[in-house]
């Protein structure tokens, strides 16, 4: 199948990009992630019995659990919460096999996958893998590459890419078992970059992912949100695309939650305080009112979907999150 036979932008509203017009919904990404396996699924399970839309894996590989082991152990045990990646970098692995462990996840979990991608920003980690750390430029061409390789081997036809950086190709000798999620496994770009990051999502991607921190987005004042919203509005319309046919996420780098000030205090002085500080304004520590209010406004802003990053044994926040953020958002 020639390349520019390749649907790479959506053509229509994805149904869970749809429900963002709807109501105001939450998923939850721990890192790194717990050590016990047994103790991760039943924390997932949990949140999935308490009304949480996603979990969300991380794709820092030296961290723990890899992103797609973790997703294909929740996959087999869940049956609602949607799973994705926030965010696999395009690097650790090839965009073929990128497609192939995306699609058995799909698959496995029934057609849950949220696929969130992007160009990788932690130089330290490409040097300790053995990686090199491409220009800016590079990278997100590559998103382009491996956007075009993942959709045209979950085409279900033919297929052959051959690109600056990567390569692939699907006959159908061997078909390639693509996804099973109908009408198609919706992508989530990360990043709030004005002049080429939004105008990707508009063109490729069902969802947009960023937050206050520079690594996610520089999101950081309302001013900010708006300016990108309106950016990420003109890049649609040039693609002939809805506002409203992009999700549009808010990650929040963490969230802490405590019953009474006290509680939160302590909670976050036993915390490590070299990750606090280089979390910076991306955390966000408050009382059940206090994060209640936080989210209202980020809804105000213009946010529909948020992913709370749980920092590792923070488990209280989840159960937090259930008892007092889902329901004040139903």
């Amino acid at each position: 199948m020639p390349n520019s036979e390749i649907a790479l932008t959506p053509s229509g509203t994805h149904p869970w990009v749809a429900e963002g017009q709807r109501r105001v919904r939450f998923g939850i990404s721990i890192f790194p992630q717990p050590v016990d396996w047994q103790q991760f699924i039943e924390i997932v399970q949990r949140a999935e019995a308490d009304g949480m839309d996603g979990y969300f894996s991380y794709d820092h590989p030296q961290s723990r659990a890899d992103c797609w082991t973790a997703l294909s152990a929740l996959a087999a045990c869940t049956t609602k919460i949607r799973l994705g990646t926030a965010i696999d970098c395009i690097y650790y692995r090839s965009p073929y096999m990128l497609a192939r462990q995306a699609a058995d996840v799909d698959r496995l979990s029934g057609g849950r996958l949220v696929l969130g991608i992007g160009i990788g920003d932690n130089v330290p980690e490409f040097h300790r893998m053995g990686l090199e750390f491409p220009p800016t430029k590079v990278r997100q061409q590559g998103l382009v590459e491996a956007i075009t390789i993942v959709r045209g081997l979950w085409s279900g036809k033919p297929f052959r890419f051959e690109g600056e950086q990567w390569s692939a190709s699907s006959d159908t000798a061997y078909p390639f078992l693509g996804p099973v999620q109908q009408p198609w496994v919706p992508i989530m770009i990360a990043g709030g970059g004005e002049k080429v990051t939004l105008r990707q999502v508009a063109q490729f991607a069902d969802a947009s992912n960023m937050g206050a921190h520079e690594w996610i987005g520089s999101a950081v004042t309302s001013a900010d949100i708006d300016r990108k919203f309106g950016k990420l509005r003109d890049y649609l319309a040039e693609h002939r695309r809805t506002y409203e046919s992009v999700l549009r996420s808010q990650f929040t780098m963490p969230l802490v939650m405590a019953e009474t000030q006290a509680e939160l205090d302590r909670k976050l002085a036993g915390m490590p305080q070299d990750v606090l500080e280089w979390c910076g304004d991306a955390l966000f520590a408050g009382t059940p009112d206090e994060t209640i209010d936080f989210y209202r406004d980020m809804a105000a802003a213009g946010f529909q979907y948020f992913i709370a990053n749980i920092l590792d044994g923070d488990y209280s926040t989840i159960e937090l999150m259930g008892k007092y953020l889902i329901p004040a958002f139903a």
